[in-house]
C-alpha cells in the first residue's frame, strides 16, 4: 500500500477479536518505532509490552480503554536521554515518544491490525502500577490487535487544507 492510502485506510479500533497478535508482528511493531525520528537521535522512548495476563489486569485497573486487545505497548520516554530545547527548556521526550507511537501505529495497519492511541490515563498512577523508575514518563498506551469494528462514518471527514494551513 502506498503511503498516503496507508494514511487514509488507517482508522482508530475499539473493537478487537480473540486472535493474538504474532510475535513476529509484535517484533515489526518494535522496529517501527526503533526507527522512528528522534530530537538529536538520542532514543529517549521506552517502550513496554503489555501481553501476560498479569499485566493486561494491571492495565485494565489503569484505564478502561483498553478495548481488550491482545497486546497494549505503553510508549514512555525517559528524562535522562531526552533532548531538552536551549531556548525554552522544553523536554522533547514526549515528541520523541509521540513520533515513535505514530510509526508503531502506521506499522500497526500495514500488517492489517488495528489500534487506536489511548491517552485517557493517569501517569503517575501507570507509573506506580508497572513500577516504572522515576524518569520514566508515560506518554500513549497503544492497544493492538485484530479489528473487528468497522470506521466510524466520521473517519473520512478532514477539514480542507487551506482551513489548517497558511503559506507565509
Amino acid at each position: 500500500m502506498d503511503l498516503i492510502n496507508l494514511f487514509k485506510e488507517r482508522y482508530s479500533v475499539r473493537k478487537f477479536t480473540a486472535q493474538k497478535v504474532e510475535d513476529e508482528k509484535i517484533d515489526l511493531i518494535l522496529q517501527a518505532g526503533r526507527l522512528a525520528p528522534t530530537a538529536v537521535n538520542n532514543q529517549p522512548q521506552r517502550i513496554f509490552v503489555i501481553k501476560s495476563d498479569e499485566a493486561v489486569a494491571k492495565l485494565k485497573n489503569v484505564t478502561p480503554y483498553h478495548f481488550n486487545a491482545s497486546v497494549v505497548f505503553l510508549i514512555c520516554y525517559d528524562t535522562e536521554k531526552s533532548w531538552k530545547n536551549p531556548f525554552s527548556g522544553r523536554d522533547m521526550g514526549i515528541v520523541d515518544a509521540s513520533i515513535v507511537t505514530t510509526h508503531m501505529m502506521l506499522e500497526v495497519a500495514n500488517l492489517g491490525l488495528g489500534a487506536t492511541w489511548v491517552g485517557y490515563f493517569d501517569p503517575k498512577v501507570v507509573s506506580e502500577t508497572f513500577e516504572l523508575p522515576e524518569n520514566i514518563v508515560p506518554v500513549a498506551l497503544l492497544p493492538v490487535g485484530y479489528p473487528d469494528l468497522a470506521p466510524s462514518p466520521r473517519h473520512a471527514e478532514r477539514l480542507e487544507l487551506k482551513e489548517t494551513v497558511k503559506y507565509l
